[in-house]
């Protein structure tokens, strides 16, 4: 693992960003109803399924409204019924497999998999394995670059359930710069302003059908941020097998900054695009 020993280990978010996850989280919900009567302007969508993958602790509720949005646009968007997300114990990762492969029959179409933080961390490794059903990525706050030696604002909760991470997803394998490059399109939204998930740990190397979208936003909020529902429901609308990379539109510029890309030997002193 010479690219991993090549950077330093990223520590979690400041302690300032850690306490604001609770006072931007209010805005963030009366953003999101601010903007629900604007939806209607981007069309409906395609009606594909939609899997929505829940971050480390979390639940399907964490993600209700964003699934309600999307639904209300035209997809089929499911929860994933696997209960609270304690990590890859082997019953949330078998069951995982086969709701992806459930939604690809029932549906006979491939599935746009969402997750925030940890659920983003495993659809990235659910669409390496079963590239065949799924139609695109994307990631909501999710530290897929984490090594041993990175930290987060959870890491003694993880460490305390760590036990029960009996699943064969192989999380800490390998690092993401050894694994095999995504073969469908990956979507990576993070905010320097995530008080729980290090923002370096959440971004992709940019390439033909991989991009980096920055928003400001907390950690938690992710799934009702004005900014991020915006730029999820634009990836949705791409036809299947003519994705292209995101571009905000004129009026929202100001919404969206200038997204870092993925640079191993420069991490520790925060990757630039």
């Amino acid at each position: 693992m010479a690219g991993v020993n090549a950077r330093t280990s990223v520590r979690p978010p400041a302690r300032r960003l850690q306490l604001l996850e609770a006072t931007v989280w209010p805005a963030e919900v009366a953003g999101y109803w601010a903007i629900a009567p604007l939806l209607r302007r981007f069309g409906r969508g395609d009606q594909h399924p939609v899997l929505t993958l829940p971050g480390f602790g979390a639940g399907d509720n964490s993600l209700t409204p964003l699934r309600w949005t999307l639904r209300g646009q035209g997809y089929w968007v499911h929860a994933w019924n696997l209960g609270r997300n304690i990590g890859p114990s082997a019953r949330i990762v078998d069951g995982m497999r086969a709701r992806i492969e459930e939604l690809h029959a029932e549906h006979h179409r491939t599935v746009t998999l969402i997750g925030q933080s940890l659920g983003g961390v495993y659809a990235r490794l659910l669409a390496r394995e079963q590239p065949d059903m799924v139609r695109q990525v994307i990631t909501l706050g999710s530290p897929y670059r984490m090594v041993g030696g990175d930290k987060s604002a959870v890491q003694r909760l993880w460490k305390s359930v760590e036990h029960l991470h009996d699943g064969d997803l192989h999380l800490n394998d390998l690092a993401e710069s050894e694994r095999t490059p995504l073969a469908v399109p990956a979507t990576s939204i993070y905010s320097r302003t995530d008080g729980v998930a290090p923002w370096q740990t959440c971004i992709d190397v940019v390439s033909e059908h991989a991009e980096n979208i920055e928003v400001r936003s907390s950690h938690v909020g992710m799934g009702l941020n004005p900014a991020v529902i915006l730029a999820v429901l634009d990836r949705l609308a791409q036809h299947e097998g003519d994705w292209r990379p995101f571009a905000a539109p004129a009026p929202l510029r100001a919404w969206y900054p200038r997204p870092a890309t993925w640079h191993e030997r420069n991490v520790g002193a925060a990757p630039t695009g």
